[in-house]
């Protein structure tokens, strides 16, 4: 509506315009009556009365912004106006209006462009499914699905909201949502996520999530909720208000008392519209913002990349962050010479094979199908372990506690299940995170890219603690934090070190995100606490997509400031050129709009790639 409305201003002018040319050119319109030396056509009436209303309009918009403590540049477009009015330059005049409206509907145009990616996520949201009811299909609106509800999804179309496969086997698009350029193969039984496009066979699908839960509408939330702060760009041009105000005002009032003419004061002030200078930060901001959507990652709002472009302490969180969440084996320990480590780990998992539990199900993972033999008689122990036979063996896997009350405390630092096989203890199996490969890479680039301190911050034990942070590369170690030591710990950090930018993905992560400067949350799995609570989301399951959030952060400040400083400079050379006279104000005007639009065409520059060096990729 907004928008619109600028566009309609424009229009308004532009009409103006026409009919004044008409009324002086063709119908050779005589003044209506006169005040002094000026005199009032049909036309100068049109565009005076249109001028007194938009600066009545900025005005109030100014008066507003004063009252918010917020001092910005529009003063000079209200003088330039006012000017051009008493000295009874019409078309000047009207130039200066065509300026402040078509600069509007030029910003509308180059924030759509820069902000295209942004919305292509909108505009592909899923809204209709095909749900199947006694086997017959019914179209039904996708916020109408309910949690057991079954879909039949054809080949090429979207899949609605979150759901799991009950039959069919069939291709999936992910790219848009996990950056997976190869479709993925899914059969019955796979989750399959809102937004991923299904290939060339129909399957049917159980709702597992309703829509405003699923993966694809929280991305489009995030989306949603970026889209609604360019508000807070435009304070970026405010730091140059006060000092471009006073200079522009400055060498119009030295012009005036030198030249002894008016005249010159309103040429000065014509050249000195502050347009360029509010166009410059909104639009590189939506372009950088733009650009990050582009890699996969949703920012919230236009400060959040100045933070992060300056950003000096980055913190991280170990599980699901640093690490992938998902247990490996480490050590396989026998204590028993009658078993070697093969046949320790197979009596393990194939007693492990039937519980749910994260560390049987991690153990049963990683061991070899062939490995995994037949358990009867099972029974778990709840918070204990589990116990069955195996191969005509009596295997209990668990606490030590469990499977050798009498067995005296081992010390072993790792997270590690317990075997004893007929009664006898026969040794334990250690489990790690599995680190992500792309961890330290990622940690060594941002030492590059300027960071001058990065810490972890878990709630693991330290023993654990410092081997995952030993291979990430992290030397500062923040080990068995409560939520509320971690958010202590962003506190503490100290003012020359900041801005801090916390990445994590748990809901326990979410005050920690808060709390930060810039929260960052791993969000691949869907919408969490932590996704609600930052400032940024990478969307795909890839840490380095923070070494990505920096540079293009980086590069679109760089722009910005560039733009703005590039804007301010040209302006005020031109005043000075104004002084002089040699510029009528309306050929002064005109050279204003051109002024406009190298600031929009070098604010758009935020969307082309950052360099190698912001990027991190330097050599040493």
């Amino acid at each position: 509506m907004k928008n619109l409305k600028r566009q309609w201003k424009f229009i308004v002018v532009l009409i103006a315009g026409a009919v004044g040319l008409i009324s002086q050119f063709a119908l050779h319109s005589k003044s209506l009556f006169s005040i002094g030396n000026l005199q009032f056509p049909v036309h100068a009436i049109i565009i005076d009365i249109i001028g007194i209303l938009m600066a009545i309009s900025l005005l109030l918009e100014i008066f507003h912004d004063w009252k918010t403590g917020r001092y910005g540049v529009d003063i000079l477009a209200v003088i330039a106006v006012v000017s051009t009015i008493l000295i009874g330059d019409v078309w000047a005049e009207w130039m200066i209006l065509v300026m402040m409206t078509g600069d509007e509907t030029l910003e509308d145009y180059a924030t759509g462009q820069a902000n295209k990616e942004l919305r292509a996520l909108l505009d592909k949201t899923p809204r209709i499914a095909n749900k199947l009811v006694d086997g017959k299909i019914t179209e039904v609106k996708v916020d109408d699905l309910q949690v057991g509800d079954t879909v039949l999804i054809k080949p090429g179309q979207q899949v609605p909201v979150d759901g799991q496969i009950v039959k069919g086997t069939s291709s999936f698009d992910q790219s848009s949502l996990t950056g997976e350029s190869v479709p993925v193969t899914k059969n019955p039984g796979d989750e399959l996520m809102s937004g991923s496009v299904n290939g060339d066979v129909a399957v049917e699908m159980k709702v597992t999530k309703a829509a405003k839960d699923s993966e694809y509408q929280s991305i489009v939330a995030l989306v949603k909720s970026s889209q609604a702060q360019p508000a807070k760009f435009v304070k970026m041009a405010d730091r140059y208000a006060i000092p471009f105000t006073v200079i522009s005002l400055i060498i119009g009032g030295v012009a005036w008392a030198v030249s002894g003419d008016a005249t010159r004061f309103a040429e000065v002030m014509v050249v000195a519209s502050p347009c360029p200078l509010l166009i410059a930060a909104p639009v590189a901001l939506v372009s950088g913002m733009s650009s990050m959507s582009a890699h996969h990652i949703i920012v919230k709002s236009g400060p959040t990349l100045e933070k992060l472009a300056r950003a000096k302490t980055f913190a991280f969180d170990k599980t699901g962050t640093l690490t992938e969440n998902q247990l490996i084996v480490d050590q396989v320990v026998t204590d028993d010479k009658s078993f070697d480590q093969k046949e320790l780990q197979s009596l393990a998992a194939s007693v492990e094979q039937q519980s749910s539990h994260v560390i049987a199900s991690s153990l049963v993972k990683a061991t070899d199908k062939d490995l995994i033999h037949p358990v009867t008689n099972l029974k778990e122990t709840t918070a204990q372990g589990v116990e069955g036979d195996v191969d005509g063996k009596h295997v209990k896997v668990g606490k030590l506690s469990f499977v050798a009350p009498g067995h005296e405390k081992l010390n072993v630092t790792s997270t590690a299940v317990y075997v004893s096989v007929d009664g006898k203890f026969a040794g334990y199996i250690t489990l790690k995170d599995k680190m992500r490969p792309e961890s330290p890479k990622t940690i060594e680039r941002l030492r590059r890219q300027g960071a001058e301190d990065i810490m972890m911050l878990t709630g693991d034990h330290k023993q654990v603690a410092e081997k995952v942070a030993k291979e990430a590369g992290i030397t500062d170690v923040r080990s068995e934090l409560l939520p509320s030591q971690k958010i202590q710990a962003i506190k503490d950090v100290p003012k020359h070190l900041r801005p801090v930018v916390i990445t994590g993905d748990g809901v326990n992560d979410a005050p920690s995100l808060t709390a930060a400067d810039v929260g960052i949350a791993m969000g691949a799995k869907g919408a969490t606490a932590a996704s609600e609570s930052a400032d940024a989301v990478i969307m795909v399951n890839d840490i380095s997509k923070v070494n990505d959030a920096v540079a293009i952060s980086k590069h679109t400040m760089k722009v910005a400031n560039i733009d703005v400083l590039t804007a301010i400079g040209v302006v005020i050379i031109i005043e000075l050129i104004a002084f002089t006279g040699v510029i009528p104000a309306f050929w002064g005007a005109i050279l204003q709009e051109v002024v406009d639009m190298i600031t929009i065409s070098l604010g758009l520059l935020a969307k082309t790639k950052p360099s190698d060096k912001q990027f991190g990729l330097e050599e040493k």
